[in-house]
């Protein structure tokens, strides 16, 4: 293939992956633009393994195939619950690969097409490229895996904090600094592994600090770091689609990372600087001194079937239960006897950004029933009940009334406006922020406890 050819292939692929990125902007056209990202990435991949310059295919034979099992593998057998930490396991992956690839081209720069018959004859635009990418990519791979430990549950999801950490990270950011303009005067092989160790390292103390609450942040933080990496590593590389797919990935994550702090209203500096969680033993003792009122099923049925209007504000724990289907069905139900139904979605619910949009997408659920935050909360105060299913900290009312409170600010979905909240959880535990919900104990809450599909299929039962 001439390089003619090649660069509009690579060209149309890029175009590609901007209409995907566009589709998936909607629920309803998120099918679509996956297609559309696939055939770009395909394309993109058969004009790279179709270069002139390649001379053996066997190893990259074995790597399709191998990547391509394991690829299929997972898809067909994660549950929508692990999405967020098969994310951050995927943006791990990226950061290894650019540091692997950086590395590769400063040992053999001519199979890249780099000037320079060695490492110590690389231009001084080449080593700034190369090293930037490394150190993004290096501190991708260490936080994505402190990300999916934390969410898989491998290690507490609570912040870890300790004495001089800001220091300690000021420290290594400023020797991380002092080795690449190291390599870039042209030292080789000991700055450039220097900087890796040192971005391998405060990738985990950047990450570790951050509690739960945040990890929704952190999880499109890591997303841009990973685009960023790409495309640093691309201008290494000279190649062009690198480039453009790297800084889609990048600028779109660093736009959702803002996206979700204003939704949480935080600065991306305070989440970097330390998240929630830390008064969770607190939260659960103020609880215990006051009491909720229970209700079951059958008084569910009752208030929702002779309402006018239900809200569904769908969270975490309806995720954990995989309700989502059963959700569909009792709304159905509650639709046949005349009510309408809404379904309002916090822009954090969840562990990671348009989690709970995919779920109530993949039950089928109509697209025009949904509504973001903005355009929903004004409807709590005319709506009959608001059914809240596993959500917490995004409809805790101390966001709005108690300014010490670590979610003061923060915009939640103002479900205690609607005359009867009704809210399925499995206890009175305090959510990701480790803050008790005042909500709970409200005279117009009815706490419905218990597992979340289960407690939604009785309801259902009951509405026949």
């Amino acid at each position: 293939m001439t390089p003619d050819l090649a660069a509009i292939a690579y060209l149309v692929a890029a175009i590609c992956f901007i209409l995907a990125l566009k589709g998936l902007a909607s629920p309803a056209s998120a099918r679509r633009g996956n297609a559309i990202g696939i055939a770009g990435m395909v394309l993109a991949v058969a004009v790279t393994v179709a270069d002139p310059a390649i001379l053996s295919y066997e190893w990259i034979a074995g790597a399709l195939v191998l990547g391509g099992a394991i690829g299929a593998t997972i898809a067909l057998r994660i549950h929508m619950t692990a999405m967020p930490q098969l994310v951050a396991a995927f943006h791990s992956l990226v950061g290894m690969a650019a540091v692997l690839v950086a590395a590769a081209a400063l040992y053999h720069p001519h199979a890249f097409g780099i000037a320079g018959g060695a490492g110590e004859a690389l231009g001084i635009a080449t080593r700034i490229e190369m090293i930037l990418g490394m150190a993004v990519g290096a501190i991708t791979f260490s936080g994505s895996v402190v990300a999916f430990a934390k969410l898989q549950g491998v290690v507490s999801g609570a912040p870890l904090v300790f004495r001089g950490q800001h220091l300690a990270n000021l420290a290594i950011a400023l020797a991380i600094a002092a080795c690449g303009a190291w390599f870039v005067a042209g030292q080789g092989e000991a700055a450039f592994w220097l900087v890796a160790a040192l971005a391998f390292v405060i990738g985990v103390t950047l990450i570790v600090p951050i509690g739960g609450a945040d990890m929704p942040v952190v999880v499109s933080m890591l997303n841009s770091y990973s685009g960023w990496a790409a495309a640093g590593i691309g201008f290494t590389l000279e190649n062009e689609l690198l480039i453009i797919t790297g800084a889609l990935v990048g600028s779109s994550g660093a736009i959702l990372s803002y996206v979700m702090c204003k939704g949480m209203n935080r600065s991306f500096i305070d989440v970097i600087l330390g998240g929630f969680g830390g008064t969770a033993a607190a939260a659960t003792a103020a609880a215990a001194q006051r009491t909720a009122r229970r209700g079951s099923a059958e008084d569910a049925a009752f208030v929702m079937a002779n309402a006018r209007k239900v809200i569904v504000v769908p969270g975490y724990g309806m995720a954990v239960a995989l309700a989502q289907h059963a959700l569909r069905d009792m709304a159905d139900r509650l639709k046949a006897k005349g009510v309408e139904i809404a379904y309002a979605i916090h822009p954090v619910a969840g562990r990671m950004p348009g989690h709970m949009n995919v779920l109530l997408a993949e039950a089928q659920v109509p697209y025009d029933e949904v509504f973001e935050l903005e355009e929903i909360n004004s409807a709590f105060a005319a709506a009959d009940v608001a059914f809240v299913i596993g959500a917490n900290d995004v409809c805790n009312p101390l966001a709005k009334t108690d300014p010490q409170s670590p979610i003061a600010g923060m915009p939640v979905l103002e479900v205690w406006k609607a005359p009867v909240t009704l809210v399925v959880k499995r206890s009175l535990s305090p959510g990701y922020a480790g803050i008790d919900n005042p909500l709970f104990y409200r005279d117009g809450t009815m706490m419905l406890f218990a597992d979340a599909r289960k407690m939604v299929e009785e309801i259902a039962r009951s509405l026949e």
